[in-house]
């Protein structure tokens, strides 16, 4: 097995927004804001190489909105999923797994392009089988209003008509579940019912891919919950139990939005779980 970090692209997104309850004085220590109130974020996935499946985790925004969507977010930098993937010697049409998060747009997006003569979309990994849950995938094909505008059709439909859509068993209750991909996954429901987080064994260490359980290195502290979680208080107790396996099996956790820092751990201290090392997928790996 062999791990890529695979960098789609970084964007912006409201301070206030990202960080819910917590002020401002307080968060822009760790995420300083520009003039706009705007913090940079990563769109950091992960890639799989393992025998001959070749399995990527979330996909980024893609290309196929328009400039005015894009505009809202302010996007920047030179990397995309097709030249990260080019800098490790592969190209789109060799993955044979997308394993989805969650299907809020800057997860799901790229799974979906417009098709050649742009009268219709296609995935946009013609060879892969795409994993969700059912439980979480009607969750996002009936979205609640306050989700509404961050599952968006044209994403995720399309992956279903395909007859590329496959789910991953995810019954009630259980924290931590087998997948079909060689790893595990901790299922969360604070974020958006039925997140997917993997838990990958690499090299003598646990990579948890942290999605958006913990989006960065400054929403370690218990109530620093975003202001887009569905259920603030689920996302409390899933990070209670997510830590407390985290400090006791020393998961290195694998940051998809953090636009500095790529992996982290965690320490215990008198005030709880805090920010441990941070590293940089080479260093580690």
């Amino acid at each position: 097995m062999k791990l890529y970090p695979i960098n789609t692209g970084y964007f912006k997104l409201d301070g206030g927004a990202m960080f819910g309850v917590v002020p401002k004085s307080i968060w822009q220590r760790t995420n300083p804001a520009d003039s706009n109130n705007m913090c940079n974020w990563a769109m950091r996935s992960l890639l799989i190489e393992d025998g001959d499946r070749l399995i990527l985790i979330d996909t980024g925004l893609g290309s196929k909105q328009s400039d005015k969507f894009f505009g809202y977010y302010f996007l920047y930098g030179d990397d995309s999923l097709d030249t990260s993937l080019a800098k490790h010697g592969f190209h789109r049409d060799d993955i044979t797994d997308v394993f989805l998060t969650h299907l809020h747009f800057d997860h799901c997006g790229g799974a979906i392009q417009w098709n050649k003569d742009r009268t219709g979309y296609e995935p946009a990994f013609k060879n892969a089988k795409f994993w969700s849950n059912a439980k979480h995938w009607d969750w996002a094909i009936h979205p609640n209003d306050r989700e509404k505008a961050s599952f968006l059709k044209e994403n995720i439909l399309p992956i279903q008509e395909s007859g590329q859509l496959n789910f991953i068993d995810v019954p009630n209750n259980d924290f931590i579940i087998p997948t079909p991909l060689g790893f595990d996954a901790l299922v969360v429901n604070g974020h958006t019912d039925a997140q997917m987080c993997p838990v990958i064994n690499y090299k003598g260490k646990k990579l948890v891919f942290a999605a958006d359980l913990l989006p960065s290195t400054g929403h370690i502290p218990l109530p620093f919950v975003m202001g887009y979680d569905t259920r603030p208080l689920q996302t409390l107790e899933d990070r209670k139990q997510f830590y407390a396996k985290a400090l006791e099996e020393e998961y290195y956790l694998f940051l998809e939005h953090d636009s500095v820092n790529e992996i982290c751990t965690l320490k215990q201290t008198e005030k709880g779980a805090r920010l441990g090392e941070t590293f940089q997928f080479s260093e580690l790996f």
